[in-house]
């Protein structure tokens, strides 16, 4: 079995597609082992080297159960996880009778969802100062409230060079059961993953019309 992580910062949404912690159990995914990609929602300021400790605590009942599973050969081989764990996973979310968790997917605070389409869209505005505006530690670690991003370091910086800070320019679109929601909702998101990325089945039916054109638009031109 493959563990790749602990990621310094959650994968979550659109963030998944790129992100080297989620490559690493798709790769072994790819090649028939059974894998689990972990990340932590790592906030500056908040956050400490112990929760990653803590973090690996906390899912251990999660490898626990696949590796039973595994042994018992029973453990599916059409796909794998990416679970990302709260800031707060001293307190990660635990609410409701177990028999209602059952229910609706969540055990002692996992909360199984489904990839959403939450994207942090950054960019890149000139700075005048040795402006320090955080560390960009993953895909999702960025602070969206610009006015939390202060400068550290106001020295002068000689004309001769150009600075740029990076800076939030939209917020995630939150959406309800998705990955990114339940994790600022404090659960354990188990979010099930596979290799491919197939199109919505309305771009499916668009192309299905579109695609014999490309032929008579290819002979008109020549």
């Amino acid at each position: 079995m493959v563990i790749s992580g602990i990621n310094i910062g959650s994968n979550c949404g659109y963030h998944i597609v790129y992100s080297g912690t989620v490559a690493g159990a798709r790769e072994a995914f790819i090649n028939g082992v059974p894998s689990v990609s972990l990340s932590y929602q790592w906030v500056a300021g908040t956050s400490n080297i112990n929760d990653f400790k803590l973090s690996a605590e906390a899912c251990l009942p999660i490898i626990s159960s696949i590796m039973a599973e595994i042994k018992n050969q029973r453990y599916t081989e059409r796909c794998f996880l990416n679970i990302d764990v709260p800031t707060d996973v001293v307190n990660h979310k635990v609410s409701m009778s177990k028999s209602l968790l059952v229910s609706l997917g969540m055990i002692q605070g996992y909360k199984l969802t489904k990839q959403g389409k939450s994207l942090i869209k950054s960019g890149w505005k000139q700075v005048t100062s040795s402006t320090q505006g955080g560390r960009v530690l993953s895909t999702m670690t960025m602070d969206t409230n610009p006015e939390v991003c202060a400068e550290m370091d106001a020295s002068p910086v000689s004309g001769e060079y150009l600075l740029f800070k990076r800076h939030v320019r939209e917020a995630p679109v939150l959406e309800d059961d998705t990955d990114y929601q339940s994790l600022l909702d404090g659960y354990i998101t188990v979010t099930p993953l596979g290799a491919l990325s197939p199109a919505d089945i309305d771009c499916q039916a668009y192309f299905k019309t579109l695609v014999p054109g490309f032929l008579e638009s290819s002979s008109s031109a020549l």
